[in-house]
């Protein structure tokens, strides 16, 4: 399906996270962010049940599906499969540094070979009308240097690519585990600004160590004091941040999309609540539960929406021991019920 998205504000993909119900729940607070799926290994998606990865809700959208791989005749082939399932854009995974995604060479270690990656990229753009885009790193290992990841960029936008999110980090992949290496490189914001600066035609976004609004806003507004530049980036990408605190998300409509609209609400500008957003949830939950998605599943992706708020480790904690056993309570849309009423009133507000 073709729709006009904008790309000022996404949701990094993450394993076990972003998935089809994570999406689904995070439209009903933004309808406006750019939501990605979890990272499909090409040689899952060709080889398995298609829908087991492509399989999602029109609601979802704008969605992107995010590939894992190296060759480029099967990346072509899985973004064909891509686009025909109706995701607005296909991206390339060129940042994971996980031992698993190193063996089979691609994520990270693929910035070690940028003509791999131009040909990757072309292969899949020539095979589909909807953007192809590329998220990286600024470096890896020893590859580290401004010159490096300069080069890097400017061969992949030379085969064609208008649009890189990039992980304001290098990879460690010897010695580091995936969770280590989303906090121990240290970030340089200035990288990506200044590429922004040298290369103005591209779509940049940045991603790292991104946890409030008002830095998101700096990286957009190029904001000196909090992006070491003046230069103004294209978009943000946010990971744990949303994952563990849904509610980050409530105002990104209006304070970042100029929106004052909840996606709950049509033209409506009242605000929305948490309570809302929940009870627009249970019907998809329900559904889902009956056609054999693990209440485990369903109920995850809420365990943080009351954060720090009265209630909420009782809210989480009800969910975590209940949704194994979720049909005692006549399912997880009545366990989610239940739940509620254990958080304070002033926490709906």
């Amino acid at each position: 399906m073709n729709i006009d998205f904008n790309r000022r504000l996404s949701i990094a993909p993450m394993l076990d996270c972003t998935d089809r119900h994570e999406r689904y729940f995070l439209r009903l607070i933004s309808k406006h962010v750019l939501l990605y799926s979890e990272m499909v290994v090409t040689h899952a998606l060709l080889h398995a049940k298609p829908e087991m990865f492509l399989g999602h809700e029109e609601f979802e959208y704008p969605a992107v599906l995010q590939l894992g791989g190296s060759n480029p005749a099967d990346l072509a082939k899985c973004s064909k499969m891509v686009e025909a399932a109706g995701f607005q854009e296909v991206n390339l995974n060129c940042g994971c540094p996980s031992d698993r995604v190193q063996s089979g060479s691609f994520g990270a270690c693929l910035m070690k070979d940028k003509n791999l990656v131009a040909d990757c990229f072309k292969a899949m753009q020539d095979a589909v009308s909807i953007p192809v885009s590329i998220k990286c790193r600024i470096g890896v290992d020893e590859f580290d240097s401004w010159d490096f990841f300069r080069d890097f960029v400017g061969t992949i936008a030379d085969a064609g690519c208008k649009y890189f999110i990039i992980h304001a980090r290098k990879a460690w992949l010897k010695g580091l585990s995936p969770k280590e290496n989303r906090e121990v490189p240290p970030l340089h914001y200035e990288f990506v600004h200044k590429l922004k600066a040298e290369m103005p035609q591209l779509n940049i976004a940045i991603n790292g160590g991104i946890r409030s609004m008002d830095q998101v806003l700096a990286h957009l507004n190029g904001d000196p004091t909090s992006a070491g530049t003046g230069v103004a980036l294209d978009g943000v990408m946010v990971g744990r941040e949303p994952y563990e605190n849904p509610w980050f998300l409530h105002d990104a409509d209006q304070r970042v999309f100029g929106d004052c609209h909840s996606p709950l609400d049509g033209e409506s500008s009242i605000p929305k609540t948490r309570k809302a957003v929940l009870e627009a949830y249970l019907p998809y939950v329900e559904k889902q539960f009956a056609e054999g998605c693990p209440a485990t599943i369903l109920v995850k992706h809420i365990y943080g929406l009351f954060a720090g708020l009265p209630g909420a480790r009782k809210f989480r904690q009800m969910l975590s021991e209940g949704a194994p056993r979720a049909k005692n309570y006549g399912g997880p849309a009545e366990l989610i019920r239940k739940a509620m009423e254990l958080v304070d009133e002033t926490a709906y507000i």
